[in-house]
């Protein structure tokens, strides 16, 4: 392993550890302000969902991106947590029987087999509503107008023109709501998985009151590594298997869906991946050895094995 790489994945575990403790913080049992009570049931899920799992390669992102302009780590990663929070609210719901129907997540029971599809719901909802109470906290940035920019982005990012778009992109392509015609799937995948990647990425940039030349940069970087991301999860789907995955493999063509390895073949995708790769490293080249990390943080997204 080199050095870069070695460094990369002790920043990554690092990343992961603090990201942990902090949701953990703020999926306690006290009420905040303005807050009556913390219902036991809601706020367990919310922590079953959210703890004890996960690479936290979204909020690392933040975090390294953010690195690249010497943005104070704490603000960084509470941005980071917030991303991680609907990050987690989208697995659950992915999971539930109208969606995905998944019985495994992260090698665990999906939180629905846990408890029941009505509490699975309410604690997606919960989870993605405090991730905007957490983007918005003065502890994040100084600057009022750093924080509405990051909240608008991270609204957009998820919502009707990003991931919850992409989902539903995604169930039409499975013939959920008749015949959708052919499916475009690098936008559906763009808006589904890659928006919050790309938001990982571009926080950075928020945070670090980028010049516009640095800000393109990393939305650029961000695009090509979300299109490989999901690239990869479409050949661990053909090519894994779930004891190493923590996931059913096979859904995908269980279910019927176009992905990239489907149109462009086992091969193709592959291809593609390292083309992505070197759009990337590209776009990176404008911070120079800054860039590093998440460098090798889009080579790991290549080459991941889960």
């Amino acid at each position: 392993m080199t050095a870069t790489a070695t460094d990369f994945t002790q920043r990554l575990d690092k990343t992961a550890e603090e990201t942990e403790a902090l949701l953990g913080e703020l999926l306690g049992d006290a009420p905040l302000a303005d807050e009556i009570i913390r219902p036991k049931r809601l706020i367990e899920s919310m922590r079953y969902s959210s703890l004890n799992g996960g690479k936290r390669l979204r909020p690392f992102l933040v975090v390294e991106s953010a690195a690249v302009f010497g943005v104070p780590r704490k603000g960084a990663l509470l941005a980071g947590a917030a991303l991680e929070c609907i990050h987690c609210y989208s697995l659950i719901h992915d999971d539930l029987p109208a969606m995905d129907n998944s019985d495994l997540r992260r090698g665990r029971p999906t939180l629905h087999k846990v408890y029941d599809d009505a509490t699975a719901i309410l604690a997606g909802d919960a989870l993605l509503t405090i991730a905007f109470d957490i983007i918005t906290r003065d502890e994040i940035h100084p600057d009022a107008g750093v924080r509405l920019a990051l909240t608008r982005a991270l609204a957009r990012c998820a919502g009707v023109g990003g991931m919850a778009g992409g989902q539903i992109l995604d169930l039409a392509g499975e013939g959920r709501f008749g015949d959708s015609g052919p499916v475009d799937v690098a936008r559906v995948q763009q808006m589904k998985t890659g928006a919050l990647l790309r938001f990982g990425c571009i926080a950075g940039a928020l945070l670090g009151q980028a010049s516009a030349a640095e800000y393109q940069a990393l939305d650029d970087y961000g695009r090509a590594l979300g299109e490989a991301f999901q690239i990869a999860d479409d050949l661990l789907d053909v090519e894994g298997d779930a004891a190493t995955l923590g996931k059913p493999a096979g859904a995908d063509a269980e279910l019927g869906k176009t992905t990239f390895v489907t149109q462009l073949g086992i091969e193709g995708a592959r291809q593609r991946v390292r083309d992505l790769l070197a759009r990337g490293d590209a776009a990176l080249s404008i911070f120079g050895a800054k860039g590093d990390v998440l460098r090798a943080a889009a080579h790991f997204v290549a080459e991941r094995k889960s």
